[in-house]
């Protein structure tokens, strides 16, 4: 969990400070008080883009000196730091105790999970979405599946742009295609892993308050070594597509309301909104009994349009699960969540 935050010049936030304890966090305030804006800073503190999945430059205070910075202090009293200079708003910079680290180290330090607004079109949005929040869940389990992720989608783009050539280098294309493979099968296994994990821990528990989803992969599938075989021969369709047509960037995650079995994706706003908080909530279990260690949960209006009945639910399940954020305008709306709570009103 975070001990200590500390933002500069990030948003509408010029100097913010905040001590959480264990457990729930909650802050409250109006409407652009900047809420969201605490959530997506502790989103930063692993490796991607955070909750927004918004360009560096945009993070960086209007009336600020140029750039921004996110630092915080762990529970063990490691420090992690990440932001931009001024000079290079669109360079991410990130040290793990004061030394320069790749962004995708994070995953070894902390574990954070995410439910936004947003995400309420998980299910009716493109597929990429899904893969998105399929990577989320994969990380907190295995923190190389960032690594794996990073570089087939680097040999990939790198093999699009080959193929534009009139007379693509055959070496070049054999080395990246392998890569492709190398990285490709373990990012697809550790997907596949995950959902399974996943699935099963879902379909085991009760019904209850949170509706019970059913995962599965549909798309591309392959045995190791089927990959560099399908690349190899679609280099001359890819090549007319502009892009690569077989692969694990080609994989949907299916999400299914188990109890009415049917598709979440033709289940009520309400329904699917369930059934996202049921999967987040079984994923946080699952990464506690797997690591020991629970996740940082970031819950941004979580409760705003849940039932009283549901929310105190909601805020019971979430009891004594690690360090759990969440935001809303009303501090009524958290009267369930108990007295130890650290509660933080902004603006």
């Amino acid at each position: 969990m975070l001990d200590r935050l500390v933002l500069t010049d990030f948003r509408n936030h010029d100097a913010l400070t905040l001590a959480p304890a264990r457990g729930f966090v909650v802050l409250t305030g109006p409407n652009g008080a900047g809420k969201t804006n605490v959530l997506e800073a502790v989103s930063l503190l692993a490796p991607g883009r955070g909750l927004r999945r918004a360009a560096l430059g945009e993070m960086a205070r209007t009336d600020g000196a140029g750039g921004f910075g996110v630092a915080a202090t762990l529970a063990d009293g490691t420090e992690i730091a990440t932001g931009t200079l001024a000079n290079a708003p669109e360079r991410r910079v990130v040290r793990i105790n004061g030394a320069a680290s790749a962004a995708n180290a994070l995953a070894e330090r902390l574990s954070i999970l995410w439910l936004t607004p947003a995400m309420d079109r998980l299910f009716t949005e493109p597929a990429s979405g899904r893969r998105q929040f399929l990577d989320r869940l994969a990380l907190a389990l295995f923190p190389g599946h960032a690594v794996h992720a990073a570089r087939y989608d680097a040999a990939m783009r790198s093999r699009n742009r080959l193929l534009t050539e009139e007379r693509p280098d055959r070496e070049w294309l054999d080395a990246l295609e392998r890569r492709m493979a190398e990285h490709g099968t373990a990012l697809d296994a550790v997907r596949r892993e995950t959902v399974a994990a996943l699935a099963e821990r879902l379909a085991a528990q009760p019904a209850g308050d949170f509706p019970r989803a059913g995962l599965a992969l549909e798309g591309w599938s392959g045995e190791p070594g089927d990959l560099v075989d399908q690349l190899r021969a679609g280099r001359a369709r890819d090549a007319a597509a502009g892009r690569t047509l077989a692969g694990p960037h080609r994989v949907d995650l299916l999400v299914r309301h188990l109890e009415k079995d049917r598709a979440a994706a033709l289940a009520s706003t309400g329904e699917q909104k369930a059934l996202m908080l049921g999967i987040v909530l079984a994923h946080a279990e699952l990464v506690t009994a797997r690591t020991s260690v629970p996740p940082v949960l970031l819950l941004d209006e979580v409760a705003a349009h849940l039932d009283p009945a549901r929310r105190a639910a909601l805020f019971a399940r979430l009891a004594g699960r690690g360090q759990v954020w969440m935001t809303g305008t009303e501090p009524a709306l958290f009267a369930d969540v108990g007295g130890g709570a650290t509660r933080i009103a902004l603006g």
